[in-house]
């Protein structure tokens, strides 16, 4: 049976979509602070030869590719058909193939890859869908498989935290509030998710933290 959707769920999906779609063409223009961190994310996942990854929310698929030049099967999933159209355009890998899906919803099978991955994604979501998104990230990976969230934080130091914070704003949703204020370790906790190593990217901006799945 499916959950019936918030108003603000509602709205999410409407705003996604929409907005989505208009910024794909410029996409990787916006998106060209976060390029030195796809590859910090492979290499802190750690993942073995032969490993299977998906990858949340992929857009135009810069996390994807960064997993598949180091040879893993991926996967990457999206809302936004735009989005993967333009990751479609620009994959010259075998082993990158990118669907239309639904993070919440995920169509796959239980335990059905090594590695999950979310980049820069969560913070663009409510509360309610975030929850959503973690736990069927749980669910897709197997036992003691490897969980990745590379998102937005703010550095230690105040005054550097202010001019974070308050540049951040200026392009970011209003979601992005809620989350940067939340205490994402806790939400992760308690979707199964444990963590075991943390990393500080984007001068303070930036975290990646490395999971195990620690379902039952």
């Amino acid at each position: 049976m499916e959950e019936k959707l918030t108003d603000e769920e509602k709205e999410y999906y409407s705003l996604t979509r929409k907005a989505f779609a208009a910024l794909a063409p410029f996409y990787d223009i916006i998106a060209a602070p976060f390029s030195g961190v796809r590859d910090r994310v492979v290499s802190l996942t750690n993942a073995q030869e032969g490993a299977k990854i998906l990858d949340v929310a992929t857009g135009t698929g810069k996390q994807a590719f960064a997993f598949a030049e180091k040879g893993y099967e991926t996967v990457g999933i999206d809302l936004s058909n735009a989005m993967l159209n333009v990751a479609k355009k620009k994959s010259k890998f075998k082993n990158a193939r990118f669907e239309v899906a639904d993070a919440t919803n995920l169509p796959f099978e239980d335990n059905s890859f090594d590695v999950s991955c979310v980049s820069f994604a969560l913070h663009d979501m409510p509360l309610s869908i975030r929850k959503k998104v973690l736990r069927e990230m749980v669910r897709v990976t197997r036992t003691k498989g490897i969980i990745v969230v590379a998102d937005y934080g703010l550095p230690e130091s105040k005054i550097s935290k202010f001019l974070i914070y308050h540049f951040t704003v200026l392009f970011e949703a209003e979601y992005y509030k809620d989350f940067v204020r939340s205490d994402l370790e806790p939400l992760l906790n308690r979707n199964r998710i444990k963590i075991i190593e943390k990393v500080t990217v984007l001068h303070g901006a930036g975290r990646i933290l490395k999971g195990i799945n620690n379902k039952l």
